[in-house]
């Protein structure tokens, strides 16, 4: 039997929309599906729902990185925020759950721990038949990605798997996917033609500088300190939506024009990192994911304390980045990478051997082709999980007394 099939996400950054775009494309050409449906929740609830969980968030990366980073490890406990976070958002999302009873689908698969939370209950309450599982969009699960009834996880990373497994998650519930890219992001690109097309010179190192979807504050002071760059380099700017921020970095660099390529917002991402050497930007799960397939070693900037220090600190591991922290030595890291080309290459190598670019295949067909029936954690389980995590976070701090 063909699937209806609904894909939720939340536009609470641009990851988990991205992500549920890959799923959109790669379900909708599949021939065991006869519809396919992708929804930000966010449409379904008022306005001042929407503003908390999208503007408010916007804001707070921009003014109070600090206080995310502090939530992000204070609410990293199974189940300590479900009471209050759940109820306010069953109260504003009735419209959703509307839409969701009405579509009926056979298989769910949120990019956004809200969505999920909403049908796990309603999966748990009997309200609708349907298969959920969630794609955890960065290289870390974090505890309110947890939901009491679920089909499968889509982790990015064999680490991720064994944390869950460990909690108490059934291991045969989590698959190692990768976060889901778009399939474009595989298409071999000739760099030398994409180089010649943008007006760069063939031979001299490109620097790509993305200020993501929304344009980071930073970025004016970056540019201002890649003018005191010693190396020939080529630097190609992409401000995202910011058209204030194209318009100021233009202004900065207009007696250097010929070495930097200022850009606004750019469906070519996929082109831009494979013309590219080094990816100077945020660790964003999704993000990361495109430059990892695409061979790009990276110059990590200003990581959202949290989730992105998280998925810095794996790419580090893995040997395909290096982190500026202070960006007054912005120059100095990147020269110190183009003055080693085989520090380079090992770095590109990595992330070729890290990378899954398939990720949006593999989840589509393991949910297709799956025989597995729904899970619901028991009290019982649900309380030992949660028991294990506070375990951990204890060994964890006190062993630095």
């Amino acid at each position: 039997m063909k699937k209806r099939v609904l894909i939720m996400s939340v536009g609470a950054g641009s990851g988990h929309i991205k992500a549920a775009e890959a799923l959109e494309y790669t379900f909708a050409v599949d021939s065991r599906v006869t519809e396919v449906v992708n929804k930000d929740a966010l449409q379904y609830t008022n306005k001042l729902f929407r503003d908390f969980y999208s503007t408010f968030y916007h804001s707070l990366v921009r003014s109070a990185p600090n206080f995310l980073g502090w939530w992000y490890k204070t609410s990293d406990e199974p189940w300590s925020t479900d009471t209050m976070r759940i109820m306010l958002d069953r109260l504003n999302t009735k419209p959703l759950v509307a839409f969701i009873q009405d579509f009926n689908p056979h298989i769910v698969v949120c990019t956004h721990f809200m969505p999920a939370g909403i049908i796990s209950h309603l999966i748990t309450t009997e309200q609708i038949q349907a298969r959920l599982s969630i794609v955890v969009t960065d290289f870390y699960a974090h505890a309110m990605w947890l939901s009491r009834s679920f089909h499968r996880y889509f982790v990015a990373i064999e680490e991720t798997r064994a944390h869950l497994h460990m909690l108490g998650i059934p291991q045969e519930r989590v698959t190692v996917s990768g976060i889901p890219i778009h399939p474009i992001f595989q298409q071999a690109v000739d760099r030398t033609e994409a180089r010649l097309t943008m007006g760069l010179h063939p031979d001299k190192p490109v620097l790509l500088l993305s200020a993501g979807a929304l344009g980071m504050a930073s970025t004016e002071f970056m540019v201002e300190r890649l003018l005191n760059l010693n190396s020939d380099a080529q630097i190609v700017v992409v401000c995202g939506r910011n058209d204030t921020l194209k318009q100021r970095v233009i202004s900065l660099v207009h007696k250097c024009s010929l070495n930097f390529r200022v850009l606004g917002y750019s469906d070519q991402m996929h082109t831009l990192m494979k013309l590219a050497d080094i990816f100077i930007g945020k660790p964003g799960g999704v993000t990361a994911s495109e430059v990892i397939a695409c061979g790009l070693p990276m110059c990590v900037v200003t990581p959202i304390p949290g989730q992105e220090e998280r998925n810095s600190d794996h790419l580090l591991e893995e040997g395909i980045a290096v982190k500026c922290h202070d960006l007054t030595t912005l120059p100095f890291k990147l020269e110190q990478l183009l003055q080693n080309p085989d520090k380079l290459i090992s770095m590109k190598q990595n992330a070729l051997r890290f990378a899954k670019p398939q990720a949006s295949q593999i989840i589509v067909d393991t949910l297709l082709e799956d025989k597995l029936t729904h899970l619901s954690l028991s009290k019982h389980q649900r309380n030992a999980l949660s028991m294990m995590a506070r375990s951990q976070t204890s060994n964890n701090i006190n062993k630095y007394y």
